[in-house]
This record gives C-alpha cells, sequence and structure tokens, in this order.
C-alpha cells in the first residue's frame, strides 16, 4: 500500500533554517544510461551507467526572504511525514547536497495571491525512510 505524506505534516528547510509558505516541492533525478551490445548482435547485453542530474523547484507562498538571499551553494532537507490510523509516523527524508539557485519567477493571479518558484540544481539527492 502507498504512503500518503502530509503537507500539513511535512517541512522543507534551507541551510537548517525553516522555509515558510511552502506550497510545493517537486524534483526529477535522472541518470544517463548506454546500452552495451554483444558484437555482431542486436540483443542488449548490458547498460552502462554515466552522469546524474537532479533538479528541483520550491513553490512558496508570495516569496521567500531566505530563498531570495542565496548565491552560493546551499543544502535543502524536506522531511516528508505520514502518520497512519495506527498512530505510527512514516517519515522520508529527502536530502538535496550542494545546490545552486539556476531560475526564479513570480506570479499572481486575479482574486489569488502572489507564489515564487524557485528552482535549483543539486550535486546529490538522498532518501532516507524511517518509521516510528
Amino acid at each position: 500500500m502507498a504512503t500518503l505524506f502530509a503537507a500539513s505534516e511535512s517541512s522543507i528547510m534551507v541551510d537548517g533554517e525553516a522555509i515558510d509558505g511552502v506550497r510545493a516541492i517537486e524534483y526529477r533525478f535522472q541518470q544517463q544510461r548506454s546500452n552495451v551490445y554483444a558484437l555482431g548482435s542486436t540483443e542488449r547485453v548490458g547498460m552502462v551507467s554515466g552522469g546524474q542530474t537532479v533538479e528541483g523547484r520550491l513553490r512558496v507562498a508570495s516569496t521567500s526572504g531566505k530563498l531570495n538571499g542565496l548565491s552560493g551553494p546551499f543544502q535543502v532537507i524536506a522531511t516528508l511525514r505520514h502518520t497512519g490510523a495506527d498512530n505510527k509516523t512514516k517519515t522520508m527524508t529527502v536530502t538535496f547536497d550542494e545546490c545552486y539557485l539556476t531560475d526564479k519567477s513570480f506570479g499572481i493571479e486575479t482574486n489569488g495571491h502572489g507564489e515564487a518558484l524557485y528552482s535549483f540544481s543539486a550535486v546529490r539527492l538522498r532518501e532516507e525512510i524511517s518509521e516510528a
């Protein structure tokens, strides 16, 4: 059965400081792959792994002074939680190391509020799942 992490129980920290107003976090991990073929054959016999790319985005209500002030490498830690009916809490900690801000945009809609979208790249991604 799938674990549904709750936004109301989860938190995002940048360089150890909690970020208020986070509406969403998205990330994508990609790894280059190349097929290996046997001589004289069209069937794949193996696969070679190459470079990795980690990209993420944080959507924040209005704006974030902490994220606006970033100029060098930083770390993002997303702590995603779910408390089940049995009162056991599952936690997935997603850590993005050596991040750099790559893009920032802002939008506001009629009868709505502003949202800033911060895009970043990271050297590595670590995911750890625990249950308490």
